[in-house]
């Protein structure tokens, strides 16, 4: 079947998290965890679902921009998209007129991704697999032919890329039946938000302790003093062996990242998140620098708008920690793009 895209809606979803400080830190004190949900429906019966994801306030700009989108996708079959992934996306991030609102970031970038993401399980579904699975079975060719390559061929070429994944090629099967095995390595943020009580905290950090997690991720930035008392509480409770990372939400200036950070380095985190302005290339880059003697490693990417930002993070050796996010990047597309770079400069991802 073509599965003729005949209709595509989009919702206005909100959780009330802000209640209880669920998802709080040190910039958004009380986010509603929200999405503009996009929904395809086909000549066939088989739906695509994707979303973008959001704090609550604004979410009905979001749904504008995919209204805004909608035109573009409307009567395309799945297999006219797939046959031309890389036109398909460009298409949507191109658009004469549209553009104009990015390009690519911001919110249209985001409406982009949520009707990306629909597709894509769309495909999946079409296929009888779970989107992983579908990419994995994928020829590499084909793979690649789902790149925007436009704006990066200064550091990944498509052949390029096409040879890394033909490399990746062995050991791919042992590698799958290893994921299957024993699942795929994970962090927690649940027992660390910014506005819990140090008692919620305890409580939840012991819970997860108890369901096997190993990797634990606290929020910081809104005062040392707390941020002190709160990474040892952690540290104590999840010894010296498991994993901590500490995150401050674009917090920071440089230089009072580099001089908080180090005030915490006692407690040996992995990396630092977002340790200021997500646009701040060179100042990642100084705040790397600095830090890399401490063995605090930086993370960056959750806000990141596009391919070609990261590409200069690499460049720059900003980063240790690629944080990919297929809602605000141009869905699995541009994740791809992004996870090619990072391969060849040998970045390692979470």
């Amino acid at each position: 079947m073509l599965h003729k895209i005949l209709k595509l809606t989009v919702k206005d979803v909100r959780f009330p998290t802000s209640l209880e400080q669920h998802g709080s830190d040190a910039m958004h004190t009380d986010p509603d965890y929200s999405a503009a949900y996009v929904v395809l429906d086909t000549d066939s019966g088989a739906k695509g679902f994707g979303l973008t994801f959001t704090l609550g306030k604004g979410t009905e700009i979001v749904l504008c921009a995919v209204k805004a989108l909608a035109g573009l996708v409307i009567g395309k079959s799945l297999e006219e998209i797939v046959s031309d992934f890389r036109g398909f996306y460009r298409l949507l991030t191109s658009d004469g007129q549209m553009r104009w609102l990015g390009p690519e970031k911001g919110v249209v970038h985001l409406a982009t991704a949520a009707i990306l993401n629909a597709v894509w399980d769309l495909w999946a579904r079409a296929e009888g697999k779970p989107l992983w699975k579908l990419l994995v079975d994928m020829d590499p060719k084909r793979l690649v032919s789902c790149i925007d390559f436009r704006y990066i061929t200064d550091v990944l070429t498509e052949e390029e890329a096409l040879d890394i994944l033909m490399k990746a090629q062995q050991g791919k099967q042992q590698r799958e039946d290893q994921m299957l095995r024993e699942g795929y390595p994970a962090y927690t943020t649940s027992c660390a938000w910014l506005g819990y009580s140090d008692q919620q905290l305890k409580q939840l950090c012991a819970d997860a302790l108890k369901s096997g997690w190993t990797k634990f991720k606290v929020k910081v930035g809104a005062d040392l003093e707390d941020d002190l008392r709160r990474c040892r509480l952690i540290r104590q409770m999840i010894g010296p062996t498991n994993t901590l990372m500490i995150d401050a939400n674009q917090k920071w200036d440089v230089g009072e990242a580099i001089s908080w950070v180090s005030s915490l380095a006692e407690f040996k985190p992995l990396w630092i998140e977002e340790p200021t302005s997500p646009d701040d290339i060179l100042g990642h880059a100084t705040i790397s620098k600095a830090l890399a003697p401490l063995g605090i490693g930086v993370a960056t990417g959750e806000q990141c708008h596009n391919r070609v930002m990261f590409k200069q993070f690499l460049q720059a050796e900003a980063l240790q920690f690629v944080q990919i996010d297929g809602c605000r990047l141009g869905s699995v597309n541009e994740n791809l793009a992004v996870l090619l770079m990072a391969h060849k400069f040998q970045g390692r991802k979470f």
